[in-house]
C-alpha cells in the first residue's frame, strides 16, 4: 500500500506483510537503483542523518527506501533493537517487497546501515548474495555481523569517525572478516554521530559515490528476485 507521490517526491508506504512504515523517495528522472536503509537503535525513518543522505543520494539519481525494522509493539521491547537476527530478517522483507513494488521493481538494490542497522544489512547480504549490488555502513557495528562477515559477497564500505575508536578498531576487525571488494574510509575528527562540521557531509560523498560506482554496473536483467523470508528460515 502507498499514498500518492508528493510534490517533495516522497510517499509513505506500508510494507506488507507485517505493514512496516516507510517512506519512499524518487529522484526527479528514472531511477537507477534502490537504496534501503537499516537504521540504528533507538532511531527510526526519521533519523535526521540518514534523511540528509537519503537526499543526497536521490539527487544522483537513487530511489531511496527509509522505514522502521520494527512493529510499534515490537519496539517496546528494547531487547528487540539489538536483534542482529530479527532486524535482517526485516530487511530481507523489504528488499522482496521493493523488488515488488511497480516503481523499483528489477532495480539494483544497495544498502545503507548505521550502527546495529550495519550489521542487519551485512546479514541480509550474506543471505541474499548477487541481488545486493553494494553495502555502506556508517559508524556501524559490522562485528555483530559474526559468521556471516565472509559470506557478504556484496562491494562494502565502512565509513568510521576517527575519534570513535572502539568502533573504529571493531571495524577494522570486521574488515579482515570480508571476503568481497571492501574498503574502510575514516573521517578524521569525528565522533561516532558525525556531528562535527564537514563530517556528514564527507559521508554523504563517499557513500553516494559507491553507490554510484557499484549499482551503475549492474543492469536489470542481472538482478536477482527476492523471496520473503520466512522466522528462522
Amino acid at each position: 500500500m502507498t499514498k500518492d507521490i508528493g510534490p517533495d517526491r516522497s510517499s509513505s508506504v506500508k510494507i506488507s506483510p507485517l505493514g512496516l512504515s516507510g517512506t519512499l523517495g524518487l529522484p526527479a528522472g528514472s531511477p537507477t537503483g534502490v537504496i534501503l536503509f537499516a537504521h540504528g537503535s533507538g532511531s527510526s525513518r526519521f533519523s535526521p542523518r540518514n534523511n540528509l543522505v537519503a537526499d543526497a543520494l536521490r539527487q544522483a539519481g537513487f530511489a531511496t527506501l527509509l522505514f522502521d525494522l520494527l512493529t510499534e509493539s515490537e519496539a517496546a521491547d528494547r531487547g528487540n533493537v539489538f536483534d542482529i537476527a530479527l532486524l535482517a530478517e526485516r530487511l530481507l522483507l523489504t528488499t522482496a517487497w521493493a523488488q515488488n513494488f511497480e516503481t523499483t521493481k528489477k532495480l539494483p538494490v544497495g544498502f545503507f546501515g548505521a550502527s546495529t542497522g550495519a550489521a542487519a544489512a551485512l546479514v541480509a547480504a550474506a543471505r541474499l548474495h548477487r541481488a545486493v549490488s553494494a553495502v555502506v555502513s556508517r559508524g556501524g557495528r559490522p562485528d555483530l555481523a559474526g559468521g556471516a562477515l565472509p559470506h557478504v559477497t556484496a562491494p562494502t564500505l565502512l565509513i568510521v569517525g576517527g575519534a570513535d575508536l572502539d568502533v573504529l578498531n571493531l571495524n577494522r576487525s570486521a574488515l579482515q572478516k570480508l571476503r568481497c571488494e571492501s574498503e574502510l574510509k575514516v573521517i578524521a575528527g569525528a565522533t561516532h554521530l558525525f556531528e562535527e562540521t564537514g563530517a556528514l557531509e564527507q559521508v554523504v560523498k563517499l557513500a553516494r559515490s559507491w553507490f554510484v560506482h557499484h549499482l551503475a554496473t549492474v543492469t536489470s536483467g542481472a538482478v536477482d528476485a527476492v523471496r520473503e523470508p520466512t522466522r528462522g528460515g
